[in-house]
């Protein structure tokens, strides 16, 4: 007696970043046969040259500037000198240990999540990747000659290939003394005086992350206060602490070119300015990297951006090809395309999903301090897109942030004028994306401020802010 077996449905996904790790997973855990192509390596640049060293770096930063801070707090470092007088030290960073200690971290969390994919049944191949219509993918598997090419059929096609550094032509990386962010730990010295080119995120973090670690630093803007698409507020608290650090701001400027000289960078500004530092980091966004892959001889509708268009289910313009990650419209943030890869696969392969609510997204910058949002933004309230209360309470009333010596930063949350529903916040905090938690479960399951208000946080605790601007909204409303 003859018997049928269902063929197994066929996942390819190309780029193993955080979007194609989880759709793979979830593949594999739902039964598909799963082949992911990676060319850089699991985790692509997420892990290897993104999220994972940078964090690893400012982690080092913050650590940096607690000894600092240690002194108002009564913790006081010396060491005796050859006459018995006590001396203070000074704080050294060895660029090169922290550059080496993150890129192994880095290099081990590929690792570790190579190995949960194989596990898990995951056909690994490494390589270039490209769509050959709508049924499958040919893989260039030999850089070296470039004639080693495999066919992988698929009846689902989940494109998470991320996005690179967008290079300026008139201040292109020499890897050396002009750097992208990707470039960045190649560096074995805290740069004598960093300039940073563009104030978004990127940039902001960077300069920082550098201004502790003992780089004199020049933060050029082309708008008028750093973070430019951050909550007003938050933007004003960062710049304040920036300037007050010794970093240099330069707003409404832009650079027009940098160049290496025999000393170090020039950078150039449109109004004539001129720049000189030892080295130059250029963060002025990214550019999603779906060019020559294939998607428009597939159908695959792109932005004039180059990004790809999909929908609350992570589809694209192809019912069998879905994409996530920085390589789509969507928000470019780690948890976004992780939820994006999981939400593709789920939804390809017929299993309950949720539609995407980007709205409900925690996201976070990790300056010192910390900014951290979540929901709708007090611009969007401002401009009547929905009708809502604000609240602000500065952090310096918290009796923790007393104790801690934190005077920067505030707790803000916004609620509907009508049920006092929670819609949205921001924390200006050192481990705000910590803080941030509560607020994005009160927005995704529609709390109002007096249920936030009513729940017991630790006293003393930064997070008791949270309720009391809650307690404070029951009067406001």
């Amino acid at each position: 007696m003859a018997y049928e077996f269902e063929r197994k449905q066929q996942i390819v996904i190309l780029g193993g970043g955080p979007g194609g790790y989880e759709a793979a997973i979830a593949g594999a855990q739902l039964g598909a046969e799963v082949t992911l192509v990676e060319e850089v390596g699991v985790g692509g640049s997420a892990v290897i040259t993104d999220v994972v060293p940078s964090k690893s770096l400012i982690a080092t930063a913050e650590a940096t500037n607690s000894i600092g801070d240690a002194t108002e707090l009564g913790v006081q470092l010396y060491v005796r000198g050859a006459d018995g007088k006590p001396s203070r030290p000074e704080v050294a960073i060895n660029l090169a240990a922290v550059n080496k200690r993150l890129l192994a971290l880095a290099r081990q969390q590929s690792e570790d999540m190579r190995a949960t994919l194989v596990t898990a049944g995951v056909r690994l191949v490494q390589g270039h990747g490209r769509l050959d219509g709508t049924s499958g993918v040919i893989v260039a598997t030999s850089e070296a000659s470039g004639t080693d090419f495999d066919r992988i059929s698929a009846d689902t096609i989940v494109v998470s290939v991320g996005a690179s550094p967008r290079i300026l032509p008139t201040a292109v990386p020499d890897g050396e003394r002009i750097l992208t962010w990707t470039q960045l730990y190649n560096l074995r010295a805290v740069p004598e005086h960093l300039i940073v080119v563009g104030s978004g995120v990127t940039g902001a973090e960077f300069a920082s992350a550098y201004r502790a670690l003992g780089a004199r630093v020049t933060l050029i803007s082309s708008r008028d206060q750093v973070l430019p698409g951050e909550d007003a507020d938050a933007a004003a608290v960062i710049e304040n602490v920036f300037k007050r650090n010794g970093m240099v701001v330069l707003s409404k400027s832009r650079a027009e070119s940098v160049v290496v000289t025999s000393t170090g960078v020039l950078a150039t500004l449109s109004d004539g300015r001129k720049v000189e530092g030892s080295h130059c980091l250029i963060a002025v966004g990214s550019v999603p990297n779906t060019q020559g892959i294939g998607l428009e001889e597939a159908g695959v509708q792109l932005t004039e951006s180059g990004h790809i268009r999909v929908n609350r289910v992570a589809r694209t313009s192809m019912p069998n090809i879905y994409a996530a990650g920085d390589c789509t419209t969507e928000l470019p943030l780690a948890s976004v395309a992780s939820m994006m890869g999981r939400t593709a696969v789920f939804h390809a392969m017929g299993d309950a999903v949720n539609p995407i609510e980007i709205r409900n997204v925690a996201a976070n910058i990790f300056t010192q301090p910390e900014i951290a949002t979540v929901g709708w933004t007090q611009k969007q309230i401002e401009d009547g897109l929905v009708r809502g209360t604000i609240y602000k309470l500065p952090l310096a009333a918290n009796p923790r942030a007393k104790m801690m010596g934190i005077k920067d930063g505030f707790v803000k949350l916004f609620a509907t004028t009508t049920t006092g529903t929670v819609i949205g916040g921001v924390i200006v905090a050192p481990k705000a994306s910590e803080l941030i938690f509560p607020l994005a479960l009160a927005v995704e399951h529609r709390l109002t401020v007096d249920e936030v208000a009513r729940a017991f946080p630790v006293y003393p605790s930064l997070t008791g802010s949270i309720t009391d601007a809650a307690r404070a909204m029951h009067i406001v409303l």
